[in-house]
């Protein structure tokens, strides 16, 4: 009887230490770091402007802070501790808020963790120096690991999408499913057109009069992008913070296109200012294991011209039964 007791108190010791590590709360890494609290007057009305964005996510989420050997990360988290962990990358001159329309859906049973890339507007901080790409894995891999993400799905916009297969060239074995929205520069070079010079002409001289002709450009109804979300994207593109590493970011070749063995979800926007049915081709062509679909009346944004359509996609892709080579 001692002998039946003694194993039944391990077992259930083992599922506690199980459990305390499947639904981590991360306690550790809830305090607000000294630059949110102190926040100097350049960085507070852009911090106020996101934490109004925030608001529009419209599920309970929390904010972590997670050290690394580059600066404080910061993540924001949502949905049920024991959801299959789901991590966001947003794209250039954006930053995890910018998944606002896609929060609610994503969260509802998927633990989503939207992260602010550091070089980009955001409540991450860079206190060293970052000189190429590979700087920039490193410092997400740091992040996986302080947060445990041992296995994850990975959804990346734009830039957002060219940096999630750079992380799954670097370990796959990380890496469950991979939605790439609209991915920039990752299957071939984005053609010159009037839109893209306005985002040029913006980036080098980012005034008010000029955002309008870049949503424009960007969105196939800016109607749709919230006020509040738009305010945000402005006061971050004042940050001088932005567009670094752009030339390095140069379409994957067919190698390592072909070696990615994981499921791929791939939507674009009909009207996309960085992608076209070429794009697609490329990517069906040299990507084993790939869904990719045309997103209609949508642009760059199709995350925010066809939410519910986009969350539909890419939540049936999530949950379906298909695995990696």
């Amino acid at each position: 009887m001692k002998i039946r007791t003694l194993l039944l108190l391990f077992v259930i010791g083992i599922l506690t230490i199980q459990c305390q590590k499947n639904y981590n709360d991360y306690a550790e890494f809830k305090a607000k770091p000294s630059y949110i609290l102190q926040m100097n007057e350049e960085q507070r009305p852009y911090f106020e402007a996101y934490d109004k964005a925030l608001k529009l996510w419209e599920t309970n989420y929390e904010e972590l802070y997670v050290p690394t050997s580059f600066g404080m990360a910061h993540v924001i988290v949502s949905g049920p501790k024991n959801g299959e962990p789901t991590v966001l990358l947003h794209g250039m001159n954006a930053s995890a808020t910018s998944w606002y329309p896609n929060a609610k859906a994503l969260s509802k049973n998927h633990r989503v963790f939207a992260i602010d890339l550091f070089i980009e507007p955001g409540k991450s901080d860079l206190t060293l120096e970052v000189k190429d790409i590979e700087s920039i894995v490193s410092w997400y891999f740091e992040i996986f690991q302080k947060l445990q993400l041992e296995k994850f799905n990975i959804i990346g916009a734009s830039r957002g999408g060219w940096l999630s297969v750079k992380i799954a060239l670097h370990d796959q074995t990380k890496i469950k499913k991979m939605v790439l929205l609209s991915p920039a520069q990752t299957f071939k070079w984005i053609q010159p057109s009037t839109g893209l010079l306005a985002n040029i002409i913006y980036a080098l001289s980012p005034e008010k009069k000029r955002l309008e002709n870049v949503l424009e450009s960007m969105s196939a109804n800016v109607k749709k992008i919230d006020q509040t979300y738009i305010n945000q994207y402005f006061l971050g593109s004042q940050l001088d913070s932005i567009n670094r590493f752009v030339v390095d970011m140069k379409p994957y070749s067919k190698e390592e296109l072909h070696s990615l063995g994981m499921p791929i979800l791939v939507l674009i926007g009909d009207d996309d200012l960085i992608n076209n049915e070429k794009s697609l081709e490329v990517a069906k062509e040299n990507i084993p294991n790939i869904e990719a679909e045309i997103i209609p009346n949508a642009g760059h944004f199709l995350s925010i011209d066809q939410a519910e359509m986009v969350n539909t996609k890419i939540l049936e892709f999530l949950d379906s039964e298909s695995e990696g080579k």
